[in-house]
């Protein structure tokens, strides 16, 4: 038997992804408002492509970890920056400062160990390109925006069932 599931033409897994790193997002701006103190026992383990666009780190860096790389947001950081799209974090390497530049998007993985919590991404490719789709069904010129689903007893009522498949 055959999936009869049409593919969507919105594109939730985007949508829900996006939504996810927003939660990296404000809980890096808590912490920056804190002045950059993390609560309690509190600490990050956060995952990016090093490829992806918009990541900005030092070459010895970006040399030994080409593809992914993950950082720790603990004790020793400084200079933490939260922009709507990207963060900033200053931190030692082998006691040499670095700032990187990461933006939401490039991250794959964040997990706070101190409370189990974490959440996983899908890797954002920097050659990507959105996979091209049919058109939809209920955009031909002959609907002239008059669409309608008309039931048996005359009322325009649409019926939505977002059941699970059994």
């Amino acid at each position: 038997m055959t999936d009869g599931t049409p593919d969507s033409l919105i594109p939730y897994d985007e949508i829900v992804q996006e939504a996810l790193r927003a939660v990296v997002g404000r809980v890096l701006g808590q912490v920056e408002a804190m002045g950059g103190e993390l609560p309690g026992t509190h600490h990050f383990y956060i995952t990016f492509k090093t490829d992806a666009p918009g990541v900005s780190i030092p070459k010895h860096l970006k040399e030994r970890f080409p593809d992914e790389m993950t950082i720790v947001i603990q004790n020793k950081f400084w200079d933490l920056k939260v922009e709507d799209a990207s963060f900033s974090v200053g931190l030692s390497f082998n006691q040499m400062p670095a700032k990187l530049d990461i933006p939401f998007s490039a991250i794959t993985a964040f997990v706070d160990p101190a409370v189990d919590f974490g959440l996983q991404f899908q890797a954002v490719s920097p050659h990507s390109e959105p996979e091209p789709h049919d058109d939809a069904e209920n955009d031909s010129p002959e609907l002239d925006g008059e669409a309608r689903v008309v039931s048996d007893d005359g009322s325009n009522v649409v019926t939505v069932d977002f059941g699970r498949k059994k």
